[in-house]
């Protein structure tokens, strides 16, 4: 009788995948952002209270924690911040570009535009306001700070990641609408040295689009095919924030 709802017990029959990593207070952030920053589950009205009986927290983060979302205002003075993205800008068409087999290889492989190239022979083109994810299975990882940066003997940084070419690949030729990664930044640490910049992330983020760092389990996801699902609290101003992602998938 109502599509909508019938629609949705056909959604679940389908995979549902979550692309986040949990998070405590434990969990592991930049080095960058100062100490004490995080504070999960502190009780402020605790069992017991003769106002009213129940149990209430505060949460403390800084809003690249974990799985995030970054907006433009990120890495752009005046760009547009979280209020900007409403609920469509939540769902996308995903596509999985898996270069795991590589970067077991070489962990600071940086995905090319022959790799995006050869991806769309297998699986078709790329739509338009599609989420681009890159599968490295970096996300095995967490919640290893050390081994997520992939911290050498002399304390370099060795992670997979994006190159200029590829995004350049699917926002001007296919106008898609995110990207999203496993590893902490957008830019492979051997783009991120070469520029001595995070230029990758930049020039996402000044196109005016939206990025997810920090995603998991994107090796449980179709590679065409698949629905991704964003969700952030509704806070204004934020450069950033946890998010909450999952993908529908057969």
């Amino acid at each position: 009788m109502y599509k909508l709802w019938d629609a949705l017990e056909k959604m679940k029959e389908l995979k549902w995948v979550e692309l986040s990593h949990s998070l405590n207070n434990k969990s592991p952030y930049w080095s960058g952002i100062p100490d004490g920053s995080v504070e999960l589950g502190k009780v402020v009205f605790d069992w017991g209270n003769p106002m009213l009986e129940c149990l209430i927290q505060t949460f403390k983060f800084p809003g690249q924690f974990g799985t995030h979302i970054d907006f433009p205002g990120h890495f752009i003075k005046e760009g547009a911040l979280s209020e900007s993205f409403g609920v469509k800008d939540a769902v996308f068409p995903l596509c999985v570009v898996d270069i795991s087999a590589k970067v077991a290889e070489d962990p600071c492989y940086t995905v090319t535009e022959k790799d995006i190239l050869d991806y769309e022979a297998e699986y078709g083109r790329i739509p338009e306001g599609a989420f681009v994810a890159l599968r490295t299975d970096w996300y095995k990882n967490w919640p290893d700070m050390d081994a997520l940066s992939g911290t050498g003997d002399d304390g370099s940084e060795n992670f997979p990641g994006w190159s200029m070419e590829a995004l350049k690949y699917i926002y001007e030729v296919r106008n898609a609408a995110a990207n999203g990664h496993e590893a902490l930044d957008t830019d492979s640490s051997a783009e991120a040295a070469k520029a001595e910049d995070l230029a990758c992330e930049r020039y996402v983020l000044g196109k005016g689009k939206l990025q997810i760092e920090v995603m998991c389990n994107l090796d449980k996801v179709s590679p065409a095919g698949a629905i991704l699902v964003a969700a952030w609290p509704n806070i204004e101003g934020a450069t950033g924030l946890p998010v909450r992602c999952w993908a529908i998938t057969d």
